[in-house]
């Protein structure tokens, strides 16, 4: 008898959450927490910010468990969930900015990615997908870090599967251009974080 798939896997647990087994919900957090944290504290930058949204991410799962739709994969429901409250945090920043510039005197500090974060990335790499606009920046980490299907960030997204093959694309062409420059200035970088970079193209 073959093993189940990992969509399989996802059903069998969400069954058993919808009838109240803590067990099961305790091994979907052990099964998506280290996945959810790779994408949404790389779209926020903060591990403390990341380790909140996704505890909110887990927690609107059990709330809404009954609504969970098995025609479709729970991986891309759980993202769907993640992603927007990420959006929300985002969007609490800007509304704050004008306040943030003038307490720093009209300068804003770049934001760096938080070395706690666990790493699939060189800390090159790393910076420069920090400062990607947020929908190419997502669109990149789920494909290219995350290594989802297109079809599946498309519905995580909620945007046509061509819209993420152009911000996937974008997104890779704006690093390319960020990371030109440092690597140039920087000849002593590492053989792994060339072939990494280099990889994406």
């Amino acid at each position: 008898m073959s093993k189940p798939s990992e969509k399989e896997k996802d059903y069998i647990l969400m069954r058993a959450i919808q009838n109240g087994d803590m067990v099961a919900f305790d091994s979907m957090v052990n099964r998506y927490r280290g996945r959810l944290m790779n994408v949404i504290g790389r779209m926020l930058s903060s591990t403390e910010e990341a380790e909140d949204v996704v505890q909110e991410t887990f927690v609107r799962v059990y709330q809404h468990r009954q609504s969970f739709n098995f025609q479709h994969c729970f991986s891309t429901w759980i993202y769907t969930i993640g992603l927007n409250l990420a959006r929300n945090e985002l969007r609490k920043r800007r509304r704050f900015k004008f306040f943030e510039i003038s307490e720093m005197k009209g300068s804003e500090k770049e934001l760096a990615v938080d070395p706690k974060l666990p790493s699939r990335l060189p800390e090159l790499l790393e910076g420069a997908v920090a400062t990607l606009p947020e929908k190419y920046r997502e669109a990149f980490l789920l494909r290219d870090v995350e290594e989802m299907a297109y079809d599946e960030v498309a519905k995580i997204l909620d945007v046509p599967l061509g819209t993420v093959k152009s911000r996937v694309n974008r997104a890779r062409l704006m690093l390319r251009e960020k990371l030109k420059p440092r690597m140039e200035e920087q000849n002593a970088l590492s053989k792994s974080t060339l072939l990494a970079v280099s990889g994406l193209f």
